[in-house]
């Protein structure tokens, strides 16, 4: 009796045989289907997190990172773009739209972001490369007249690589939300 009790929303008596729903860790599933390479898994397990914290930039943030590296751009900028309307702070988010936007030639767009990401980089063991990166992407911008989508070099070529990068750094993970 206690299955069909369980089954319709009924409990038993002692309580002992009750069953507790365990809540999934969505996000640290897609983080680790993300390590693995399987993208469009992880982006479902993002969906589900998100589901549970619709205003979670970092989710979000993350959400645009597997979008660059399925080659989904126009996803991943609606995303970055959703993550900086609640958290103009993420400088991942920043970096990573300025080189899709700079993909998608819009060298003005790029710069901005690009200016937000110098004005606070993130921190940790790789930041100073995707500082430098910014750096010298800004400053080809500006002396190319801003016409310089090869002024990313690589990454912006085949999007995961610059747009993707500084935002899996420690300041930045969503696992700690």
């Amino acid at each position: 009796m206690s299955f069909w009790r369980r089954l319709f929303g009924g409990g038993s008596a002692g309580g002992g045989d009750d069953l507790t729903p365990q809540r999934l860790d969505y996000l640290n599933e897609a983080l680790a289907l993300e390590r693995q390479g399987d993208y469009d898994a992880a982006l479902t397990s993002y969906r589900l997190a998100l589901r549970d914290h619709p205003n979670d930039a970092r989710i979000l943030q993350n959400m645009a990172i597997a979008f660059t590296k399925t080659r989904r751009y126009d996803e991943a900028i609606r995303h970055y773009r959703r993550a900086l309307e609640l958290d103009s702070s993420l400088a991942g988010a920043h970096y990573g739209l300025a080189f899709l936007l700079l993909q998608r030639g819009d060298p003005d767009g790029a710069a901005q972001h690009l200016k937000t990401f110098l004005a606070h980089p993130p921190r940790g063991p790789d930041a100073q490369k995707w500082i430098e990166h910014a750096t010298q992407t800004l400053h080809d911008l500006r002396t190319s007249g801003g016409g310089a989508a090869g002024a990313a070099g690589g990454a912006a070529g085949g999007g995961a690589g610059g747009a993707a990068a500084p935002a899996r750094a420690a300041d930045e993970r969503t696992g700690s939300s």
